[in-house]
């Protein structure tokens, strides 16, 4: 059985742990010829989420730029081509989505072991524990 890694899924949310998942979803996509989708699920309270325009205010949408243009940034200057997404709803299901969303062409998530919650779990962060169960595609945690 060969496993492609073409097209790598990176969550992203501004935390250390997000940065390094970027890093190994780098170093794969040079290795495997790939390129990187990175992610990035403003959360929002329940109801908001359905809304069509989403809940993302002005000063959401400018940190989030900011973070997918760093990220594009760092993998261009090891020569990897990396495509923003940014989406309003609840992080671990939405990143989970997109990455079953066939449509995607997803073949491997990386991501953070823990991003900015301030609740601790107690190996894997909220998301990240989410994602690596709920994903059909294979994922790597990167602590």
């Amino acid at each position: 059985m060969v496993i492609t890694t073409k097209k790598i899924l990176v969550p992203l949310d501004g935390s250390k742990n997000a940065l390094r998942g970027l890093d190994m979803a780098i170093h794969i996509a040079r290795q495997s010829h790939g390129t990187i989708t990175a992610l990035s699920v403003k959360s929002v309270p329940g109801i908001y989420a359905l809304h069509p325009l989403g809940f993302l205010d002005f000063n959401s949408m400018t940190e989030i730029k900011k973070l997918l243009d760093e990220a594009k940034l760092r993998a261009a200057k090891r020569g990897i081509q990396l495509t923003g997404k940014t989406i309003a709803g609840d992080p671990g299901y939405d990143i989970a989505r997109f990455a079953n969303n066939s449509k995607n062409g997803i073949d491997l998530v990386v991501i953070g072991a823990r991003g900015r919650s301030p609740a601790k779990e107690f190996i894997l962060g909220s998301v990240s524990n989410y994602v690596v169960h709920k994903s059909k595609k294979p994922v790597l945690v990167v602590k």
